[in-house]
């Protein structure tokens, strides 16, 4: 990092964000279970003079500084993953099959060193922070932590909001951001096709739920190839299939269930369309079929203004040449539901491990901390910007 008096602040707190991301490591909670960081975060950033809620979107934490307007709004999402960690280090998750496989304990952690460097430095407005239950599932109503947050109001009178995520396939000291479409919407699909069962030795007095899962999963796979326009990005894939339980029985249905990804909410519809058209092949060929599409996260959208000011704080902070456009994919962000409220972004954070990059959503998934303050400068340097209402 260049040296500069944000860049002096973060790297004089290194040792306390290490801390506070190998705390909530070693103490992870899935979603909507997050009490004891959620305490945590709470203490915390009450001590740094925040005025502090707690117990909204059920286990979430708002703290807010300041008075007036512009409200910069700031979130970090807290939950863990099932997993059961493969790693030996001294942090290791003490929670058997829960394990923070995603850098949410270091979004926590840079939210928190954020909160420090912003009260030790003046400025116009309001900041709230947003500490973030449960992004990666939803709850039995089919809502996430940010739906819920946003159900109890933490995004009232809110004028911009900023995000990060840690990506490990970039190096630290490098940040990856761009506007428009950042990150895919996401709905899951659960189909059942029915068929009549029978002796496996007699498949001519059947109706064959397995054979005619065959057709669909062809049909399924060829949505985005031959069904969709070329240039559009769109994923359906299949993630489970199940029937039957004996050699010799075939069975009365088969199961499907899958992940739909988009950018375009006309491809949203459109596959929507092709999956119930894939299906009805079952009532051709003698079964049925019963369809249910969950609707998850909508695209996440990045403002161009916003955007802006997060590439030139990075410079400030890095240099030119280690801020960079994202690499392209279908992952999927429950922080679309705040930046559709207030003009907002979320930047990548290079994470990675020199020679043994950790991927997310894995056992083995971990960071190199060097990241920690380079997060929290970039996105103090931002919020000071959005907070004086800086221009381009």
């Amino acid at each position: 990092m260049k040296k500069t008096k944000i860049t002096t602040q973060a790297q004089e707190i290194t040792n306390q964000l290490i801390s506070w991301r190998r705390e909530f490591h070693k103490h992870p909670e899935l979603g909507f279970q997050e009490l004891r960081t959620a305490a945590r975060v709470a203490e915390e950033i009450a001590c740094l003079g925040y005025r502090v809620q707690k117990g909204v979107g059920r286990t979430g934490v708002v703290a807010e500084k300041g008075e007036g307007h512009p409200i910069v709004v700031i979130r970090a999402d807290m939950d863990a993953l099932p997993l059961q960690e493969a790693n030996i280090v001294p942090y290791v998750s003490e929670e058997p099959g829960v394990m923070h496989a995603c850098g949410h304990d270091a979004h926590t952690a840079i939210a928190l060193g954020t909160a420090s460097l912003l009260a030790q430095n003046e400025h116009p407005g309001t900041v709230r922070f947003l500490f973030q239950p449960a992004e990666e599932v939803a709850d039995e109503e089919g809502l996430s932590g940010a739906q819920r947050m946003i159900e109890d109001g933490a995004m009232d009178g809110a004028d911009a909001t900023l995000a990060l995520h840690v990506d490990s396939s970039v190096p630290v000291g490098e940040i990856r951001v761009s506007d428009g479409p950042s990150s895919a919407g996401v709905d899951t699909f659960y189909a059942k096709i029915i068929g009549r069962g029978g002796h496996g030795a007699a498949p001519h007095k059947v109706v064959d739920p397995i054979h005619i899962a065959g057709h669909v999963i062809l049909l399924l796979n060829g949505i985005v190839s031959r069904r969709l326009h070329p240039i559009e990005p769109a994923v359906v894939s299949l993630g489970s299939i199940h029937g039957g339980q004996a050699t010799n029985v075939i069975p009365e249905s088969v199961t499907l269930s899958g992940t739909i990804r988009y950018m375009n909410p006309e491809v949203q519809r459109q596959i929507h369309i092709e999956i119930e058209r894939a299906l009805s092949i079952a009532q051709s060929l003698g079964g049925d079929y019963k369809l249910n599409i969950e609707i998850g996260y909508p695209p996440m959208y990045n403002d161009g203004q916003v955007v802006r000011l997060i590439e030139k704080a990075a410079r400030r902070i890095l240099g030119e040449k280690h801020v960079k456009a994202p690499k392209g994919d279908m992952g999927a962000e429950d922080f679309g539901f705040f930046s559709n409220l207030a003009p907002g972004a979320m930047f990548m954070l290079g994470c990675r491990i020199e020679r043994d990059e950790r991927k997310h959503h894995s056992p083995r998934f971990d960071i190199d901390e060097g990241c920690l303050p380079v997060g929290a400068a970039v996105m103090t340097e931002t919020a000071l910007m959005l907070l004086k209402q800086e221009k381009i």
